[in-house]
C-alpha cells in the first residue's frame, strides 16, 4: 500500500459494494482504478498527472465519470450505510451545517444547465461552492448538498433533510427520520422549526440575537423561547469534525472540477470511505 492508496481494510469495505461488470471484454482491476481515483482526489493533481502505475489516467477518468453519471458512489454510499444501520451502528443525533469550498480557475467554464450545471457561486474571494451536509452523531456523512457559495445555509437545510435515505437490509423503508436535529443560529427560522415539529423530530437550535429581540419587544404576544439544550449543543462540533476530515481530500478542499456532477461524486467517495 503507497500513500493516498486504499488501506486493505477500506478495499475489503469497498469491494462488495463494486458494481460487477456485465462487459464480455477484460477491463482494468477495480482496485487498481480506485486507488487512482482516491489518490488523484487526495493528492488534488490534474488527472494526466496521475502516476502510470494505476494506468491510463483516460481510463480512470472515464470510469469515474461513469460511475459518477450512472449513481455508483451514491449506491455504495448507501449501502454502507445500510449495512451499518443493520448492525445498530448509526448514531441518529444528526447535526446540520454548511462548508465553503474555494473554486480553482479551472473549475470555471462548464456548461449551465443539467448535470453540466457548475454549482458555483461568485462572492468576494471569487468562485466558492458550498457543501451543506448532514452527519450521524459519530461524525459519518449522512446526506449532503451542493450549491453556490453564495447560498444561505437555511435555504438548503429542508433539502439536505429530505436526503437523508438509509436503506433496510431487507423489506421495510428507507429510514429518513433523524432522533433529534442540531444545528447552528444559521438554521433559526420559524420555517425550519415548524417543519421539525410537523414530523416530530426534535431538534436544539439556538435563536439569533434580532429574533430574541423581536420576541421580548412584543411582549406576550411574541411567545415562548424554543426549547434549548446547552450541554447537547456542546455535541454540535461533531460536523466541524466531519468537514474536517473530508477535507483531508486536497482535490475536495479545493475545487478543480467544472461539473457539480463531477464534485459531488468525489465528496460521496470521500464520505463512503468514511464509513469504513
Amino acid at each position: 500500500m503507497r500513500r493516498h492508496e486504499l488501506s486493505d481494510a477500506e478495499w475489503e469495505f469497498v469491494c462488495p459494494l463494486l458494481p460487477v461488470s456485465s462487459r464480455g471484454r477484460k477491463r482494468l482491476d477495480d482496485r487498481k482504478v480506485l486507488n487512482g481515483i482516491v489518490w488523484k482526489f487526495r493528492t488534488g493533481v490534474a488527472w494526466r498527472d496521475v502516476p502510470e502505475r494505476y494506468g491510463s489516467w483516460a481510463t480512470l477518468h472515464t470510469r469515474f465519470r461513469r460511475w459518477a453519471r450512472d449513481g455508483t458512489f451514491e449506491r455504495m454510499l448507501r449501502s454502507a450505510q445500510a449495512k451499518a444501520d443493520a448492525a445498530g451502528d448509526i448514531d441518529w443525533l444528526v447535526s446540520v451545517d454548511s462548508t465553503v469550498v474555494r473554486a480553482h480557475q479551472h473549475a470555471a467554464g462548464a456548461r449551465k444547465g443539467g448535470h453540466r450545471s457548475p454549482a458555483l457561486g461568485r462572492s468576494r474571494g471569487g468562485l466558492t461552492s458550498k457543501i451543506h451536509l448532514a452527519c450521524d452523531g459519530l461524525g459519518r456523512p449522512l446526506a449532503f448538498t451542493l450549491t453556490g457559495g453564495n447560498t444561505n445555509d437555511c435555504t438548503q437545510f429542508t433539502a439536505v433533510m429530505e436526503a437523508i435515505r438509509v436503506p433496510r437490509i431487507g423489506p421495510g423503508r428507507p429510514r429518513v427520520r433523524p432522533a433529534h436535529v442540531l444545528g447552528d443560529k444559521g438554521y433559526s427560522s420559524k420555517a425550519i422549526r415548524t417543519w421539525l415539529r410537523r414530523r416530530g423530530i426534535g431538534h436544539t437550535i439556538p435563536e439569533r440575537a434580532d429574533q430574541v429581540r423581536n420576541r421580548a419587544r412584543r411582549g406576550r404576544q411574541g411567545g415562548r423561547p424554543p426549547r434549548f439544550d446547552k450541554r447537547l449543543y456542546t455535541q454540535r462540533n461533531i460536523v466541524e469534525r466531519c468537514f474536517n476530515r473530508l477535507k483531508q481530500w486536497r482535490g475536495i478542499a479545493t475545487r478543480y472540477d467544472k461539473t457539480a456532477e463531477s464534485y459531488q461524486a468525489a465528496v460521496t467517495l470521500a464520505s463512503l470511505l468514511m464509513w469504513a
